[in-house]
């Protein structure tokens, strides 16, 4: 990959609905947003890595895990129904202002996925930065159909399928490969993301990674699954 000017934010709100004090609740000895932090450095890709949070307790030791910015969440940025997207962009702008620079490739990782490898991050950002993808996601394959498997509740009756059999794919081999979004990684090309802040875009990619490294935390079992695999990976 050529040298680009690069952003890495890393955004943490004191608010959760799953688990209370989950970012920076310790996993594998680490507050879990600082694997994040790690990972970025690590990476090598970065000119500037940025934690964006609400929360001080996170801001204050922000920079012992290796962030060279930390930007204060605006509260509208921070409630339960505020969008990820837009305190990404308010972060990487702020490090633009600060420093004087227009970066060219904005990448977030999520708090809640240390499971993730340095080898992920390269690349999904080299398939940005070596395609015409104004943005890209990650993903496994998905462990259930959604030709075959997906119901909706329905107040009238009962439940409806929502799966695609009516296309004329009848057996799960002759489906076309699926997957689940894991939130794990999101890049964009920054002006793509500043104009349309947004995840989808005509050209979006996706940049596949494997089942043990896609877990999300987002409940206490999810910190259970994700504590015996960060163990068994030592």
């Amino acid at each position: 990959m050529g040298q680009r000017l690069r952003v890495c934010t890393i955004t943490v709100r004191r608010g959760s609905r799953g688990v209370a004090g989950k970012n920076w609740r310790a996993v594998a000895g680490l507050p879990l947003f600082a694997h994040s932090v790690r990972h970025a450095v690590t990476s090598g890709l970065f000119d500037h890595i940025v934690v964006t949070s609400d929360a001080p307790e996170v801001l204050s030791v922000a920079a012992i895990y290796g962030a060279t910015d930390v930007v204060v969440r605006p509260p509208e940025l921070a409630s339960d129904t505020a969008g990820k997207v837009p305190a990404i962009v308010h972060a990487a702008l702020e490090a633009e202002a600060r420093h004087g620079v227009t970066f060219e490739t904005i990448v977030d990782l999520d708090a809640t996925s240390p499971l993730r490898d340095v080898s992920d991050i390269v690349g999904a950002v080299e398939l940005l930065e070596t395609s015409d993808a104004e943005s890209v996601i990650t993903g496994a394959e998905a462990h259930r159909s959604p030709y075959f498997n997906l119901v909706e509740e329905d107040r009238d009756t009962g439940v409806v399928s929502l799966s695609k059999g009516g296309l004329g794919i009848l057996r799960r081999q002759d489906a076309p490969r699926a997957f689940d979004m894991n939130a794990s990684i999101y890049v964009w090309k920054r002006d793509s993301v500043v104009e349309h802040p947004g995840v989808w875009f005509p050209t979006t990619r996706l940049f596949e990674m494997p089942p043990e490294r896609s877990f999300d935390i987002d409940s206490e079992l999810d910190f259970e699954i994700v504590s015996m695999l960060m163990e068994r990976k030592g």
